[in-house]
């Protein structure tokens, strides 16, 4: 599992290689002081000769400040070499995300997904900037320890064979149960980041329907559900501190016990058996982190497989990079079109939608509340695909364009308005970052946004705040609509473009975009459930139940908006629908 994200690391292998090196050395230096140390005390103390202890006594400083050199070095390169490994999963990991359909992005909660790309990367990361010690430190300690403890005494050695089996079957069963509680733990923290995300979101609604103390109880719920899955991951791993401190403590016992004998029967001298019990420790340490290792990874697993679930969905809708295919007039064509969000669903949201919109028009989309209006619009921009049939703009399935040029072509008003933190100016250039101050005031015209720029004493320069809050609803939609203007798009989808204007304003803006279309420059589709926005379209389709089920035109050079206005309330009495005053 682990190995599908070791090309994130490839440019950063010169630091890892250098950090690995860097203990490599270290350990060896670490390794050699018991061995001079022994040689002190049965050589130099035992001959009483001074100028060999302070000659094997520099020795050991000497090896000792190199390892404190080389354990320096190792921090910073292993330190380079984690956070550039996180920052390449990170980058790569967000770019999967962008590519995402909504089909895609249905697949994960929001919440899930900034976790994974903050949390789980970040142990990642943490992994590699600390494991790379342990990982490489322990088996060389451990295996240049035991040659030096064979050489020393290969008898006493063997104490090692007895315990190791019973440290090997503690930790198996200990990074056995703790690999599903680590991932538990994350699921845990999702549920957090998803209660406080939305709490931030809906503040304003929190706080007006005086709801604090049911969402501090909510939290409250997600708060010890995690701290219970933390605890119970934690409580799990800490035993292999004392199942190794009890290996530990035992090995020391068995050997100064047989130890002693030896020395009380010739056959070793105190200074092996002080060098034997150093180079002991130094095992135990290595078992130590390796179990450290284990653990670690076994957290790490966790995060990878959250990780590799992100990176391993396959967007659904493939970009053809069709860059000789351009859209030149805005002519849509729905040929016998199917569409449902799941292909497991039993029923489709649309159903057999067959129609023409030649290029310059405006239509109206007119249904109720949940007649898929919206679900058919976002089909042109392949926001999601079709499941039977075609969409063709200009005789060309939608499919053929390339992604970034189709969606160029086609501006869009959603209709749930999102504005991002920055000036006004800033939102407005997301429509074309290329667009002059004459661009700007056109589209600020058109959208009304001039009526209430100037309020504000530093006009475009103004700032929104997150999402937006500094303006009101209405402000925020028409800025919304200036931003789809300024790109000067073949075709406009326009959803619910009035929802949050009041009369007067929802009249100038359906006058002004009835006016730009005057030339037929652009094909507007607006979808709506309000017949007085409506009626400033020259054709209406009325959707229901994901079918379009009646058709009406208006003839402009013998009857007035006003007359067309009246035939679509006509309709809409006939299927249950109420009525409107005329804006």
């Amino acid at each position: 599992m682990l190995k599908r994200l070791f090309p994130y690391a490839q440019k950063h292998r010169k630091y890892l290689m250098l950090a690995c090196a860097c203990v490599i050395l270290e350990t060896v230096f670490e390794l050699v002081i018991p061995t001079l140390m022994a040689d002190i005390i049965d050589i130099g103390v035992a001959n009483s000769d001074k100028g060999y202890i302070l000659w094997k006594g520099a020795q050991m400083i000497i090896c000792a400040l190199l390892a404190l050199i080389l354990g320096i070095m190792y921090a910073r390169f292993a330190a380079t070499a984690g956070q550039g490994f996180g920052a390449e999963l990170r980058k790569d990991e967000f770019e999967r995300v962008q590519n995402f359909s909504f089909a895609n992005t249905d697949h994960f909660s929001t919440s899930s997904l900034i976790t994974r790309l903050t949390s789980d990367v970040t142990i990642l990361q943490t992994a590699i900037s600390n494991g790379i010690r342990p990982l490489v430190r322990a088996p060389v300690m451990l295996l240049m320890a035991l040659f030096f403890t064979f050489t020393i005494n290969p008898e006493l050695t063997m104490v090692f064979v007895v315990v190791t089996p019973i440290l090997a079957c503690g930790l198996f069963v200990i990074v056995r149960k703790v690999g599903p509680l680590y991932r538990l733990m994350q699921a845990s923290i999702d549920q957090i980041n998803t209660v406080v995300q939305e709490n931030l979101n809906a503040i304003r609604v929190v706080k007006s329907y005086v709801r604090e103390g049911y969402e501090e109880e909510k939290f409250k719920k997600m708060n010890i559900a995690l701290r219970d899955n933390s605890e119970h991951a934690f409580r799990t791993s800490v035993w292999n501190m004392p199942l190794f401190q009890y290996v530990m403590y035992t090995t020391i016992i068995c050997i100064l016990f047989f130890g002693g004998q030896m020395i009380f029967e010739g056959v070793m001298k105190v200074g092996e058996l002080t060098g034997f019990l150093s180079y002991v420790m130094q095992i135990l340490n290595s078992l130590m982190m390796i179990s450290a290792v284990f653990l670690m990874l076994t957290r790490s697993i966790a995060s990878c497989e959250r990780i590799i679930e992100v990176l391993d969905e396959v967007p659904d809708i493939h970009d053809p990079q069709n860059k000789d295919l351009i859209v030149n007039s805005g002519d849509i064509t729905f040929h016998h079109v199917y569409f449902k969000y799941k292909t497991t669903a039993k029923e489709y949201v649309l159903s057999n939608i067959d129609m023409h919109i030649p290029a310059g028009s405006t239509i109206g989309i007119l249904g109720g509340t949940g007649s898929a209006k919206t679900s058919l619009v976002q089909l042109i921009p392949r926001l999601y695909d079709v499941s039977e049939g075609e969409v063709l703009i200009d005789g060309h399935n939608v499919k053929e364009y390339s992604i970034e040029h189709l969606r160029d072509s086609v501006g869009m008003v959603l209709q749930k308005n999102v504005l991002f933190s920055g000036t006004i100016r800033e939102n407005l250039l997301w429509g074309n970052e290329h667009a002059t101050d004459e661009d700007i005031d056109w589209a600020c015209h058109v959208a009304s946004v001039d009526e209430f720029i100037h309020q504000f004493p530093k006009g475009y320069e103004t700032d929104l705040g997150q999402g937006g809050v500094n303006v009101s609803g209405g402000q925020k939609q028409r800025v919304a609509a200036a931003r789809c203007l300024i790109s000067d798009p073949d075709i406009i989808l326009a959803d619910e473009p009035t929802g949050a204007l009041d009369t007067k304003a929802a009249r100038l803006l359906m006058e002004k975009l009835s006016e730009i279309n005057q030339k037929e420059e652009h094909t507007i589709l607006m979808v709506t459930h309000d017949p007085n926005a409506a009626s400033f379209c020259s054709r209406i389709l009325f959707i229901q139940d994901g079918v379009i089920f009646h058709e009406l035109r208006r003839n402009i050079f013998e009857e007035t908006r006003e007359d067309f206005y009246s035939r679509i309330l006509q309709v809409m009495a006939q299927l249950g629908g109420g009525s409107a005053n005329v804006l």
